[in-house]
């Protein structure tokens, strides 16, 4: 027995010796840090709103009768003045035709008239006839010249009425359908035969709230950024389908006064459209040049922690610590998110490792550098927009 426990002491001794020793901490974690980016930005502001057609005109006719013929398709292009209907112009053609056969009667009585009075007063001067006598026939003449004139412009009238036999569009644009017939009788002013939107170009209208109004008025006044109802200041639409913003415009017009029910400022801008894709009634965001150009801060997305509703950035400040800063964001621009308050331009700003960090931490700092994403995407700096000198001192009550 003695035996069997001294072979025991000696196996334990012997592992106890072929133990590895625990190894200690490996030092500090490793995290890429870099300097917020600093570029030129303007600031955009989102709206929604819907497209209406520049011009709709509801298509009457001038003249009443009965419609002869159809001459477009339902929904079609049209250009300004293209047929659209035809009216029966037989009755104004005859109407026209005894109105010329007035005009030659009046012609033929004109003429008679004024021969007449020269005849009266060459007999005048011979004492043959007297003065009473001359000048009932120089009124004559003058009557005849007046009901030739009267003659030639009821014949004009009945041309026109001719004319307007033949219903033309008045814009260019899109058609609606049909609302009469053929044989179907029209009143002169008053039924609808179709309407047409004009489609190129075409604007969007939106509503700004008060205090977006007065920020755009207070940047006029200061300088940075002029009035939209003296510039022509940019706009970038997407539909509702979209994810980019496509479509190209400029505003060109800012109501007069602010709606009492929903304190909103009512605004418009003008985009083309020369393919016809863009309708009346279609919905989009909109966004529009909020500010002037100035020098803005730019951080990665992936470099914003989420704290509850807190949006925090950490920094490696002084011996290589963690620091959280309490940020306020702004859009983003070309896949970075713009930074309005909580860093500074010299801030080690942790870009990549920050899940493994918490404040308070010693690090160890590798520099790094922070790249657009999606460089060419996103808002950009627009043209510079010069006002004449006329109109620059005559906005002191900026619009949107």
């Amino acid at each position: 027995m003695r035996r069997i426990g001294f072979f025991v002491v000696a196996l334990l001794g012997l592992a106890g010796c072929g133990e590895t020793p625990a190894r200690g901490p490996s030092g500090p974690p490793s995290v890429t840090v870099a300097a917020p980016l600093v570029k030129p930005i303007v600031d955009w502001d989102d709206y929604v709103g819907r497209f209406e057609a520049r011009q709709m005109v509801e298509v009457r006719p001038r003249v009443s009768g009965y419609v002869d013929r159809i001459a477009f398709r339902d929904g079609d292009f049209v250009r300004a003045g293209e047929l659209l209907y035809v009216i029966d112009p037989r009755p104004f053609a005859a109407a026209l035709a005894q109105a010329e056969a007035e005009v030659a009667r009046a012609e033929a009585a004109a003429v008679l008239a004024r021969a007449n009075a020269a005849r009266g007063e060459t007999l005048m001067a011979d004492e043959a006839v007297s003065r009473e006598e001359a000048d009932t026939l120089r009124a004559a003449a003058a009557q005849a010249d007046a009901a030739l004139k009267a003659a030639r412009a009821s014949a004009r009238v009945r041309a026109l009425d001719v004319e307007f036999t033949r219903v033309t569009a008045p814009i260019s644009g899109r058609l609606s359908d049909r609302r009469v017939d053929v044989g179907g009788y029209v009143q002169a002013g008053d039924t609808v035969l179709t309407s047409v939107v004009a489609l190129d170009p075409i604007h969007f209208v939106f509503t700004g709230s008060e205090a977006v109004y007065l920020k755009y008025q207070r940047a006029n006044r200061a300088g940075t950024r002029p009035s939209s109802r003296v510039a022509p200041n940019p706009v970038e639409i997407r539909l509702a389908d979209e994810t980019v913003y496509r479509w190209k415009g400029r505003m060109d017009f800012v109501d007069n006064v602010i709606d009492q029910g929903s304190g909103t400022m009512r605004g418009r801008a003008v985009v083309r459209n020369p393919d016809g894709f863009l309708t009346p009634g279609m919905f989009g965001h909109l966004r529009l040049l909020g500010s002037g150009s100035y020098e803005g801060m730019l951080i990665p997305e992936s470099a914003v922690v989420t704290d509850q509703t807190r949006k925090l950035a950490y920094v490696v400040a002084g011996e290589d610590k963690v620091e959280a800063r309490l940020l306020q964001l702004g859009p983003l621009v070309e896949g970075l998110r713009v930074v309005r308050s909580g860093l500074a331009a010299d801030d080690r700003l942790i870009i990549a490792g920050g899940q493994r960090v918490r404040p308070g931490m010693a690090v160890t700092p590798e520099a790094g550098t922070i790249e657009p994403p999606a460089p060419g995407l996103g808002p950009k700096l627009p043209e510079v927009i010069e006002l004449p000198a006329a109109e620059a001192t005559a906005a002191p009550d900026a619009g949107l």
